[in-house]
């Protein structure tokens, strides 16, 4: 057997490209579509992920990530299952605004919620909320699925909500949450769980920020 064989691998897999990305503008949990090197981004990441013997495919409810998951689904045969927990950020009264305007209107409010995983958008929610309304999605895998270890499972979803629920599987103590910086479109995040059991899964950041080839806009 190896020595692998009781490690179970999660992948946290942001979507491709939308328009509003390309716009630098407030998305959160605005329904947006992929735009055409979105849909090319979701399929290049698919064929590198593919021979990650996973075996399951969960996205945010979100056109963005279903459809990059999809994409996942179409050359694994594997079925998408979607759940409104692994939605976005809800950035409240920002969503639409590009982060120019955030800054014209909210002076210097953008930069307290980098830094601040308490921080709350006026009518949004907090990094910490959004990590606990994600961090159950992984609990309940790890319970109910049996065939879990020695294989991966994929959660796609978006740049906020992956960073705060890498933050909340690895227990790091909220001050602390801003080290993990932005993802590019299609990068993804690769941790695995050591532990003996759902209340000590040992979690370990493999990987941060990977993708099928260097992303030039977070260089």
């Amino acid at each position: 057997m190896s020595k692998y064989a009781h490690v179970r691998t999660l992948i946290l897999l942001r979507h491709g490209q939308t328009e509003w990305n390309a716009a630098d503008r407030m998305q959160g949990q605005i329904d947006t579509d992929l735009t055409e090197l979105g849909r090319q981004q979701a399929k290049e990441a698919a064929r590198e992920l593919v021979s990650r013997n996973a075996i399951a495919v969960h996205a945010s409810d979100l056109r963005r990530a279903k459809e990059t998951a999809q994409a996942l689904g179409d050359i694994s045969d594997l079925p998408i299952v979607t759940d409104p927990r692994l939605r976005e950020t809800s950035l409240g009264d920002w969503e639409g605004l590009t982060h120019l305007e955030v800054d014209a209107d909210y002076p210097g409010a953008r930069v307290q919620w980098r830094l601040d995983a308490t921080y709350t958008p006026p009518g949004g929610e907090s990094k910490l909320e959004v990590g606990a309304r994600s961090l159950p999605v992984v609990r309940e895998l790890y319970n109910e699925r049996q065939d879990w270890p020695g294989r991966t499972i994929i959660l796609v979803a978006h740049g906020g909500l992956i960073a705060a629920l890498t933050a909340a599987l690895l227990e790091l103590p909220p001050e602390n949450w801003p080290v993990l910086g932005g993802l590019a479109n299609t990068s993804w995040v690769q941790l695995s769980s050591h532990g003996p059991d759902i209340d000590r899964p040992g979690w370990r950041l493999d990987v941060w920020n990977a993708a099928a080839k260097v992303a030039p806009d977070v260089l």
